[in-house]
């Protein structure tokens, strides 16, 4: 084989256009595969996440059966997978059955699907490691030497179009970062209160993929762009934003105008940097001006009712009232996870928040305690 051609003389998909999702990307790629692969089933990334070490699902092609989503695991726990992270090799496992420990839900799965023969590719781009990219197959030893040449070609594909995304998208995140940082130095918020936020964001997120059908991809987004929430609070006069008392009604409708003004940011930074078809862009967009809308038409800036919410913002919405809640400030101590969720409670009760957000916050406490641990301050 010389690497993967597929029908046509192209030599990849036409990725020009970054309003085409990974997930499509992948599964053009595994349908060009299947020419010369027929019995690859399944090709599922992993991402990496350095800050706290876990491998997440993020985007798949899956033939028949089951999909494996939402599913966060340690690496470290991993004494295969850290290995190959580490030495950037491959491996082949001939017969799952007997070869898989039966100890993780990816095990698990991997079984119950009936895939008797994998190939794992670490994924590397300039020497930073994303993740892994995991073949399938139903057939026992399916990955033979010549094909696993062949697949290592199409991870290098997999590799370049996962960073190829996270460069457009750190490209506008990297910008609005340093107006971020701004605001921070102007605002009661700090970086760790973002870092938290971010993540129960994502926690809520994760906890919604099987009961609302969400991708990992979305996911992925809502972590990535929850901390941008407030960076429209930079055109805020400080006599307001940093005012020690209560807003008048004047004062307080300039504040508000930090949701127009931020999305008015995002979009220009988008433009300037050429990324205006940037996947889930509109996930960012949304977020930064909706975050404050409540389900009850009282939030703002447009007095948006129930699903004219987008999710995204109603997700972020919950995790920021939540770290406000569980964090301490100059006028009250943190409290509780119990006192948190009975406040959050009510606001759902009061129309304000989307219950399934909270329930879904509240469905990994454990993990909620882990975010608080490792970002303090």
């Amino acid at each position: 084989m010389n690497g993967p051609v597929f029908p046509g003389g192209s030599s990849r998909p036409d990725d020009s256009s970054l309003g085409v999702s990974l997930n499509q990307h992948l599964a053009y790629l595994h349908e060009r595969l299947r020419f010369v692969a027929p019995d690859v089933d399944r090709v599922a990334v992993a991402l990496f996440d350095p800050e706290d070490g876990t491998l997440s699902t993020f985007v798949h092609s899956t033939l028949e059966g089951f999909a494996l989503r939402g599913y966060r695991y340690p690496l470290a726990d991993s004494r295969s997978l850290s290995e190959l992270a580490r030495t950037r090799a491959t491996r082949v496992i001939d017969d799952i059955p007997d070869a898989l420990p039966p100890d993780t839900q990816h095990s698990t799965f991997v079984r119950d699907e009936g895939y008797l023969s994998s190939f794992t590719v670490p994924l590397d781009h300039e020497g930073r490691f994303l993740g892994f990219v995991f073949y399938d197959s139903r057939t026992r030893s399916a990955f033979t030497p010549e094909l696993q040449r062949e697949l290592f070609l199409y991870s290098q594909i997999i590799a370049s179009s996962v960073a190829t995304e996270q460069a457009a998208v750190q490209g506008v995140i990297g910008t609005l970062q340093v107006v971020r940082d701004l605001t921070e130095l102007r605002d009661v918020e700090t970086g760790s209160h973002l870092a938290r936020m971010s993540r129960y964001a994502r926690q809520i997120a994760r906890n919604l993929v099987e009961p609302l059908d969400l991708d990992d991809e979305f996911v992925e987004a809502v972590f990535l762009y929850a901390p941008l929430h407030d960076v429209g609070k930079i055109g805020i006069p400080d006599r307001i934003l940093l005012k020690a008392g209560n807003l008048d009604d004047e004062e307080r409708a300039i504040m508000r105008t930090h949701t127009t003004k931020g999305r008015e940011m995002v979009d220009a930074i988008s433009r300037d940097l050429g990324v205006g078809a940037l996947r889930h862009d509109t996930v960012m967009r949304n977020i930064v001006e909706l975050h404050h809308e409540a389900l009850d038409g009282s939030g703002y800036p447009h007095g948006l009712v129930g699903d004219q919410i987008p999710l995204e913002a109603r997700i972020v919405t919950v995790a920021d009232i939540f770290d406000a809640l569980t964090s301490a400030r100059a006028y009250k101590p943190a409290w509780p996870l119990d006192r948190a969720f009975a406040e959050l409670d009510d606001l759902v009760a009061a129309g304000k928040l989307d219950g399934r957000c909270v329930e879904a916050l509240r469905q990994s406490p454990d993990e909620a305690m882990e975010v608080m641990e490792r970002h303090v301050g």
